[in-house]
């Protein structure tokens, strides 16, 4: 071999080398990484975990049923304004600093929504911890493409996909154990241990940043005060609408238009902004964009289930906390054994294909659930949980590596937050459609079983006779028992008016879902 030859094969043996070598992740870095998704894991657990316990909560304050509904909503309202500042404060502060900071600030307001004294500073509370554990989310996805090279950012994103599924399907059954078994107070006390863990591991893993102030002083203050007026407007729409019944309240019309106004503003803002908040102009990458559509898509998806399942098995099924929280464990632990998985699949199969099967297999999860019954309970379920299980994973992991083709490392932060906030307006678009289709389909199918009593009524009289008859042998005289008799035969058509009405949320969930597999599938994206 001639010397020139060998000097190109030491060159070449070198370079191979030093690419292996940059490829390598710090150890440190893995250990901030598990940090930020310790973190991100603990804000959307706290989405759901107080759900299981609102009954308690309201009784504590003694507080009505529609007070304790903001104990979500203020979380929910906090947390949809704090995902678009995450980006521009994490540049402004450092990564290290923002997520220290935040993650006392969060800990803090969880200690101190266990010692509430009523239900207002128990809202005031979850607005703190809300806006708080809002900017864990976006900054662990960051993290993921930050400190990991492209080879190893499907296993990250796998690590955050079991934060952003699993957290929400084990919420509600964690809040009632922790409920039944200890007290409410314990579903906040719970966050004190994986925040002290997280503080740590950030702390050690992270570069200390130094404070950028210019980017402090020279903030998109019009950005940021339109985009907190319209989504925090926006949100208490979507979660107070179906109560508030919609637009007959002046309350809801009042919050539409300056939520209309605000974002409006905010849209144009953003584009004509030398440096704006959140970098609206990388929805002009086709790729991009479709991922954010599929992300509003999943998040109707996620949360839907998670808001319908229990509200079906508690109103139908008379199932309790701990009853739900068995069944819907079937959708999350199963996950844990797939995720692992699929950062192998994606190196064999293009990515924009593992999330139409995965949308597939939620879609056909949801579609089973559309022929229920008054026999159709918790173990009926199990199918459909685990389809779901099954199709979740093939969507987080290879929807994050499509999204974040094109997307430069400086541009992350503004991606992150973009993907976020899709995901959570797609829930809360999610549950305002849910419930208010339930209100309306029930009394529809309810108006048309009323209509269809006289074609059948030689069985209906004689179903009511013989509710009488059971009435009379419980000690009832004749004219109550036949009151009773009625009464129950209502009850009886109202149950399955509604069961109805949730085989049809269950179609629209269907929908939707075919529609995000079909336009990943005729998607130019690998």
């Amino acid at each position: 071999m001639s010397e020139q030859a060998i000097t190109n094969t030491h060159l070449a043996s070198k370079q191979a080398t030093a690419s292996a070598h940059s490829d390598e992740v710090p150890r440190r870095h893995w250990i901030a990484l598990i940090g930020g998704l310790i973190g991100a894991f603990m804000a959307i657990l706290d989405i759901q975990i107080t759900n299981s316990s609102l009954k308690d909560i309201q009784g504590a304050l003694s507080a009505t049923l529609d007070e304790s509904s903001w104990i979500s909503t203020s979380y929910l309202v906090a947390e949809m304004i704090a995902i678009p500042l995450s980006g521009w404060l994490s540049v402004a502060l450092g990564k290290r600093r923002y997520l220290t900071w935040t993650t006392v600030i969060f800990t803090v307001s969880s200690l101190l929504c266990s010692v509430s004294w009523n239900m207002t500073s128990m809202i005031v509370f979850r607005a703190l911890q809300g806006f708080s554990g809002g900017a864990l989310i976006p900054l662990a996805f960051s993290l993921v493409v930050q400190l990991l090279p492209i080879n190893k950012r499907a296993i990250g994103m796998a690590m955050f996909g079991i934060t952003a599924t699993f957290a929400p399907s084990i919420g509600p059954t964690f809040g009632g154990w922790l409920t039944e078994n200890l007290s409410w107070h314990y579903i906040f006390y719970i966050n004190l241990p994986p925040a002290i863990l997280l503080i740590m591991m950030v702390r050690y893993g992270l570069d200390d940043e130094p404070l950028n102030i210019n980017s402090l002083l020279k903030a998109d203050w019009h950005g940021i005060v339109t985009m907190a007026v319209g989504l925090g407007c926006l949100e208490v729409v979507l979660e107070e609408g179906s109560r508030e019944e919609w637009f007959s309240s002046d309350f809801i019309v009042t919050l539409a238009a300056i939520s209309a106004a605000s974002l409006i503003y905010f849209v144009i803002n953003e584009l004509q902004h030398k440096t704006p908040l959140v970098n609206l102009r990388l929805l002009g990458n086709r790729h991009f964009a479709i991922s954010c559509l599929a992300y509003l898509i999943l998040g109707m998806a996620l949360l839907g289930s998670i808001y319908v399942l229990p509200l079906y098995l508690a109103q139908i099924q008379q199932y309790n906390a701990m009853e739900i929280g068995g069944i819907l464990m079937w959708m999350g632990f199963p996950q844990l054994l797939i995720f692992p998985l699929v950062p192998r699949l994606t190196r064999i199969i293009k990515p924009k294909y593992l999330v139409t099967f995965g949308f597939a297999m939620f879609g056909l999860s949801c579609f089973v659930n559309t022929h229920m019954s008054i026999d159709f309970g918790g173990q009926q379920l199990i199918f459909s949980m685990l389809l779901r299980a099954i199709g979740s994973p093939f969507i987080m992991v290879p929807l994050s590596l499509v999204a974040m083709q094109g997307i430069s490392k400086q541009q992350t932060p503004d991606a992150s937050t973009l993907t976020n906030v899709m995901r959570n307006l797609g829930g809360a678009f999610s549950i305002a459609i849910i419930a208010t289709m339930l209100d309306n389909k029930t009394r529809e199918h309810l108006a048309h079983i009323k209509a269809s009593l006289p074609s059948v009524s030689s069985d209906a009289w004689y179903q009511l006779k013989q509710q009488a008859g059971f009435f009379i042998q419980s000690g009832s005289d004749s004219g109550t028992a036949m009151i009773q008799a009625q009464a129950s035969l209502m009850a009886t058509m109202q149950r399955d008016a509604a069961i109805m009405a949730y085989n049809d949320v269950f179609l629209v969930m269907t929908i939707f879902l075919g529609i995000a597999a079909l336009l990943m599938l005729s998607s130019r994206t690998e």
